[in-house]
């Protein structure tokens, strides 16, 4: 009598936590955390790929996907995220997130726990798979795109994540952002030029062009109150006030949730945006400063990351 082929176990889905070692204190402990929710889970022990200066998170994600992992943990904030988000968009792997930053925008507006790193390690490895948009810039005349998942833009945004470096949000926490943004409330306004879908508007003096895939802020604040990270639909915002009492009218309206109906605040949305400027403007993917431009071209890949939440 011929015996029967013993079972093989069923093989255990693999996990990789790519994260940023500065905005973690103290990543041994979190790892021994995020490994024994793992193995509680019936997962191997992740992968553990810490990001560089050098490389803040693309190849790391890269050596993920050639090891075989069937999810990566974006442990970071919201510039880590991107970064992982690059690579695994179009790739069918999904991403999870570990929210470790300073704002943390893309958890805020997912609504993944923010204040607790185990229980967002069973979200990423549990949770439901959604599909979200991804939105690709090319700034000036780079050859290169890059990805946002949250917001874009160039002007006052931009000067606020610019003054706001990482020691000074490492001592004040959100609190950074408030007096970035006060210091740099004095600055000027610039001319800029706005196409959406092809259709070029009139050319307008503001503070900020922001383009978003989500509109929620910190603070429960809503910038863009219709964005939705999968409606195949990119928003865009511009801010032109002048002096305070101008300021004053545009927090008015950003806490009213109102997108029509004022000069100072105006709302598009579309598929594909160019923004251009005859002076250099201060710019910015999801908080993360990128220097100068005179000009960034959006569009949104409908769909393009896998995320689980």
């Amino acid at each position: 009598m011929i015996p029967e082929p013993a079972h093989s176990p069923p093989e255990r889905r693999l996990p990789a936590v790519v994260v940023n070692p500065v905005r973690v204190r103290d990543p041994l402990q979190l790892r021994i955390q995020i490994t024994a929710v793992c193995l509680e889970l019936g997962w191997q022990p992740p992968l553990w790929l810490q990001t560089t200066i050098d490389d803040p998170g693309k190849g790391q994600t890269a050596a993920a996907l050639a090891a075989g992992a069937d999810v990566v943990l974006a442990c970071g904030g919201d510039g880590t995220v991107r970064h992982v988000a690059h690579v695994l968009a179009g790739s069918g792997t999904p991403m999870g997130l570990l929210p470790a930053g300073t704002a943390n925008l893309l958890a805020r507006n997912l609504a993944i726990a923010r204040r607790d790193l185990v229980a967002a390690t069973r979200i990423a490895l549990c949770g439901k798979t959604r599909a979200i948009d991804v939105g690709w810039v090319l700034i000036d005349n780079e050859a290169e795109e890059h990805v946002f998942l949250v917001m874009a833009g160039m002007g006052f945004d931009a000067a606020i994540m610019s003054g706001a470096p990482h020691e000074l949000k490492a001592r004040l926490g959100s609190l950074a952002y408030v007096v970035s943004g006060a210091r740099a409330l004095k600055g000027l306004r610039a001319d800029i030029t706005l196409a959406v879908d092809g259709r070029i508007e009139s050319p307008r003096r503001v503070r900020a062009v922001i383009v978003g895939n989500c509109g929620r802020l910190l603070g429960g604040l809503v910038l863009m109150p219709a964005a939705r990270v999968d409606d195949g639909l990119l928003d865009v915002v511009t801010i032109g006030p002048r002096g305070i009492i101008g300021w004053l009218a545009v927090t008015a309206r950003v806490l009213a949730r109102r997108r029509e109906g004022h000069r100072i605040v105006q709302h598009w949305q579309g598929r594909d945006v160019i923004i251009s400027s005859d002076t250099a403007q201060q710019a910015q993917l999801d908080g993360d400063p990128v220097g100068e431009a005179h000009g960034m071209r959006m569009r949104i890949d409908p769909g393009a990351l896998l995320v689980r939440s």
